[in-house]
């Protein structure tokens, strides 16, 4: 089997880009040239010394107290996140997630005293955030499961109290799904919603880096302020450092901001296994935008900043549907998606504005002001950015997909800025500081 071909078949088992009528010569030229970028990546590279002590296990008092690193024109300084605004130019447009995090870990305990954790992870049916965690009765999701083999018969179930009345919450395994299982959970009396019932009981679900329970400031403090969207399972923590006080200081120079929702999964916190990146497989994550913050970038190109990696994956996957729309890709909603290897296979690539119009163009032909699709691009060094122009974001984890997008961005500079963040004892990961990552 030639090179290509083996390689082609690689890239579909692991979620790659779906290339239709089997592997031409144009199609090769593509998948030769993504090995050349794959080839190049050696996660062993992507890996640095993290002492223990240096990840955040509590949010600072204030959130925007927090440290604040700004790497612009190949150099590094620091400063508080309080004074950010000071380093976006005026004209630019900040973009940020709005989602909200629900109480996925539900900890249920047998008679026998076995602890069961069920982590909620997406919903199945009803297929949406919105119609699942409003449903009534009865409701499906895709979980993990902690002590597994604990779960010895079809059913488990607790009594729970909302309000000053007793409910009954029943969980059955129905099916597996990958490395998780489909979920039926039922709860009598019904008329809760499936998102007051997790809201009466369930736990907020820290990162596996936060090595202690969720406690009552985790409510607050695991959110952004202007979080609105249930959704996620992990916070998009760039977020996290912005007050009241911080927005108003970024619309006072005249800095645009608008929202976009990308509900994180758990697989953000998924390292990268094993040498062969293209082994790695993304998890897919659903997003909404609107035609209101598609004009906005319309009119604000080479001026957008990005406010966590949550924004920077969603801004840039919506390239690569309006790039696929322009070459007659799809039709219909179910294939608003972008895959883990597309914007690499991709045989052409339209101009930004071209791009955005065409999104602009389907949503009017359609009469609707809001887009869901889903995405599992990964950003790797090689990726060439379409439309964004500067990353506000914490720091990750070693060998994580999140160091690789950075490392697409910075270039080899990663290194320079974590080693100052390291010797300048700025904290790490979820509850940590922050940077300003401009061109």
């Amino acid at each position: 089997m030639p090179v290509a071909d083996a390689y082609h078949i690689s890239f579909m088992e692991y979620g790659g880009a779906k290339i239709k009528g089997g592997c031409n010569k144009r199609t090769e030229k593509l998948i030769m040239g993504l090995k050349e970028i794959t080839d190049k990546i050696n996660i062993d590279e992507y890996n640095y010394d993290l002492p223990e002590e240096r990840i955040a296990q509590y949010p600072l008092k204030e959130r925007d107290m927090s440290q604040l690193l700004v790497f612009t024109g190949g150099r590094i300084s620091k400063d508080i996140f309080r004074n950010i605004a000071n380093y976006i130019p005026s004209d630019s447009l900040l973009v940020f997630n709005n989602t909200k995090v629900i109480r996925a870990r539900l900890l249920f305990t047998k008679e026998t005293g076995a602890a069961i954790e069920i982590f909620c992870l997406e919903p199945l049916n009803p297929g949406s955030y919105e119609l699942s965690l409003t449903a009534k009765g009865q409701a499906e999701w895709k979980c993990l499961i902690g002590n597994l083999k604990k779960w010895k018969r079809r059913t488990i179930s607790k009594t729970f109290c909302c309000n000053g009345k007793e409910y009954e919450l029943t969980a059955e395994k129905i099916k597996e799904e990958g490395d998780a299982w489909r979920i039926r959970f039922k709860w009598i009396p019904g008329e809760l919603t499936f998102g007051e019932v997790i809201g009466s009981f369930g736990h907020i679900p820290l990162p596996p880096y936060v090595k202690r329970n969720d406690e009552e400031l985790d409510y607050i403090r695991y959110q952004t302020i202007y979080s609105s969207i249930e959704g996620s399972v992990a916070s998009p923590t760039a977020g996290l450092h912005f007050t009241n006080n911080v927005i108003n200081s970024i619309l006072g120079k005249g800095i645009k901001m608008k929202e976009i929702t990308l509900h994180t999964g758990a697989g953000t916190f998924q390292p990268v296994r094993g040498s062969d990146i293209t082994k790695h497989k993304m998890h897919c994550e659903h997003y909404i935008i609107s035609r209101k913050l598609i004009e906005e970038l319309l009119q604000t190109e080479d001026r957008i900043i990005a406010c966590g990696t949550t924004s920077v994956r969603t801004l840039e996957s919506i390239f690569w549907l309006g790039n696929k729309l322009l070459n007659n890709q799809f039709l219909n909603t179910s294939d608003l998606h972008t895959d883990q290897w597309e914007p690499y296979l991709s045989e052409t690539r339209a101009p930004v504005k071209d791009s955005l119009t065409a999104l602009l163009d389907y949503l009017d032909q359609r009469k609707i002001s809001f887009m869901n699709a889903t995405t599992r691009i990964m950003i790797v060094p090689g990726y060439e950015f379409r439309i964004t122009n500067g990353i506000i974001t914490n720091f990750h984890m070693p060998k994580s997909t999140l160091l690789l997008l950075i490392s697409a961005w910075t270039g080899q500079d990663w290194k320079k800025i974590y080693r100052f963040a390291l010797c300048n004892n700025f904290r790490f990961l979820s509850y940590g500081d922050s940077s300003l990552l401009m061109k």
